[in-house]
């Protein structure tokens, strides 16, 4: 039986690589979607915080409170990492263990204007439940700005065998699965770029994936191919569970069909 992977590993990684640049991506991500300047006056919950770094952008962007929580220790300590490196004073930051599938532990909480759970709640083996779930912390007028992985039907269900393989197969090949899909995106990049007469090479454009949300392509790489559990959704599914359910839609940015997220702004109406 294939194992969940080990989020919090890639993550601590990944804070190897941060800096201000990519913190400065991750603000400016968080701004465009929720088309606000700053977050001053507003609380906001990092629902499977990872690496913490959109709990730290809230932060930075003025958010009177910021609660941050993961199921992973690991991301868990990422995060309090941030905190250490650049609010360690703040008592407005509260980083601690939980589970977005616990809905009692999700019942002590407060509820919160922006509801932040970015390209996580498809990995907690219960996608759905998830969706059901965080709509506990949202407060009424408030917002949900979630990403669910795009459902691309057959090449999906190719995705979910992946991925389980590489969690349920030794090290060696682990690294062997990680090097092919690495090769064969790279080399389809690598094709497209000649056919449009662009320089094929792939420097100028690792070096500029810091752009994407101040992510690594590398530890993207890493838990597109690792990330198991892993479900999907059709944008119009997403859009039409919330609409049952008393939230509106205010900001959509859909992967065009291809493999990625999905990125939602819902905003509650009762």
């Amino acid at each position: 039986m294939a194992k969940k992977f080990e989020f919090g590993k890639n993550w601590k990684d990944f804070l190897k690589v941060l800096n201000e640049e990519r913190i400065s991506e991750a603000e400016k991500s968080l701004k465009e979607m929720l088309e606000l300047e700053s977050l001053e006056g507003k609380s906001f919950i990092d629902v499977g915080s990872g690496s913490g770094l959109f709990s730290l952008a809230a932060m930075r962007l003025g958010a009177a409170k910021v609660y941050s929580f993961d199921c992973d220790i690991e991301s868990v300590e990422c995060t309090k990492e941030l905190k250490r490196r650049y609010f360690h004073d703040a008592n407005n930051w509260i980083i601690e263990k939980g589970d977005v599938l616990d809905k009692e532990y999700l019942s002590k909480l407060e509820q919160f204007d922006v509801v932040y759970s970015w390209g996580v709640l498809h990995h907690t083996g219960d996608m759905w439940k998830g969706l059901e779930n965080v709509m506990l912390l949202v407060k009424p007028s408030g917002v949900l700005f979630t990403a669910i992985y795009n459902d691309q039907g057959r090449l999906s269900r190719i995705w979910w065998h992946i991925k389980r393989c590489y969690n349920k197969w030794p090290k060696f090949a682990k690294v062997l699965i990680l090097l092919s899909v690495i090769m064969y995106f790279e080399i389809r990049s690598f094709v497209g770029r000649i056919l449009k007469f662009q320089n094929p090479l792939p420097f100028k454009y690792w070096r500029e994936y810091k752009k994407s949300r101040g992510m690594s392509r590398l530890h993207d790489y890493v838990d597109w191919v690792g990330g198991y559990p892993f479900e999907v959704a059709k944008p119009e599914d997403i859009f039409e569970f919330y609409k049952k359910r008393g939230f509106v839609l205010k900001k959509l940015k859909t992967a065009g069909g291809k493999h990625g997220n999905n990125q939602f702004v819902f905003s509650r109406i009762q």
